[in-house]
């Protein structure tokens, strides 16, 4: 079976050969799928996408209709880069990687909270500069004596947890479907609750298309303590970024991380010359808060055991589909 994969970084071609144990036939493609290099799929049995990649009803319908491709798996565990009811329409099966290493998102989240606590962002910029002097700025509290607050105690946020209890740091979370695991490390407290005792918190709670959609706004900004910071490496829409600009700018909050933006399509995986070249206006001037908001290119999952769960799994996915015509990962369209 032929299948072309987008979004494959050169890092990660080596793996996508060696744990090939089906033999498929591997198109490797480097560039995210667009409407412009939509034509890499013509003459493969399936597609194998990421996030950040353009599976529109466009680019499904060339898929279906011009090259007769009927399965477009993605190697991620959202899935809003696809539109499911045009799949639907067409006869495409979609399938995901329900979960990968949770370690991978929930160590990047700890350590850009741990960097925004201990203020080493403000410093690493001082003695890049040549400033070794200790300012008020890098003042600090202590992690073991300080709370964390985990926004969505599923497996990701549950890992997070574990790893600040392993300090002996108080962890809170609000989470109405927590893993089973998450009591082990978590007191459960209210949302409010959370926001107003944290001097970290930490959002990884699933994005789902119209329904919460700046979940992190000014008034939930107002709940926190003005010493805090916040760290988001869930998505970029469940929060509001104008929103996060003006508490920062005000002093609300004491600075936010995120791994992830608005309009990720337009800015992840690209080099832009300067931090002005930014499509997004209000992506730009977040930037431009930093060293106060550190913003990573949506690096979280970017860990070799990750990579390898996602790209067995998928795997996994095209086997069982082409031996018995589906998988028990298939995503279907709901009304």
């Amino acid at each position: 079976m032929k299948i072309v994969c987008y979004g494959v970084r050169p890092i990660e071609e080596p793996y996508f050969e060696k744990l090939n144990k089906y033999d498929f036939d591997l198109k490797l493609v480097t560039e995210f799928l667009t409407d412009d290099n939509v034509d890499e799929a013509e003459g493969m049995d399936a597609v194998l996408i990421r996030g950040n990649c353009a599976a529109s009803a466009k680019n499904l319908k060339i898929f279906a209709e011009d090259y007769g491709i009927k399965y477009v798996f993605t190697r991620s565990v959202g899935y809003n880069h696809i539109d499911l009811k045009a799949a639907k329409e067409l006869g495409i099966q979609i399938a995901r990687v329900p979960n990968y290493s949770p370690y991978a998102v929930a160590e990047l989240a700890m350590t850009l909270g741990m960097q925004m606590f201990r203020h080493t962002n403000i410093a690493t910029i001082d003695s890049a500069a040549g400033n070794f002097t200790v300012t008020p700025d890098l003042f600090s509290k202590e992690i073991h004596s300080s709370t964390v607050g985990i926004i969505g105690a599923g497996k990701i946020g549950t890992a997070e947890a574990k790893l600040y209890d392993g300090m002996g740091t108080k962890v809170l979370a609000s989470d109405s479907h927590p893993s089973k695991h998450a009591a082990e490390y978590v007191e459960f407290k209210s949302l409010d609750e959370v926001l107003a005792i944290s001097d970290i918190v930490s959002i990884h709670i699933p994005y789902f298309p119209g329904e919460n959609e700046n979940f992190v706004d000014a008034e939930f900004l107002k709940k926190m303590k003005k010493s805090a910071v916040l760290v988001n490496t869930a998505r970029g829409e469940i929060a509001d970024t104008k929103a996060i600009m003006e508490a920062v700018k005000n002093g609300e909050i004491a600075g936010y991380a995120g791994d992830v933006v608005i309009d990720e399509k337009d800015i992840m995986g690209h080099k832009f010359d300067s931090v002005d070249d930014i499509p997004n206006a209000e992506v730009r001037e977040l930037a431009k808060l930093y060293p106060k908001v550190i913003l990573t290119p949506h690096m979280g999952s970017f860990t070799e055991p990750a990579l390898e769960d996602m790209i067995s799994i998928s795997f996994e996915n095209f086997h069982e589909t082409f031996t018995n015509g589906t998988n028990k990962n298939v995503l279907e369209y709901q009304v």
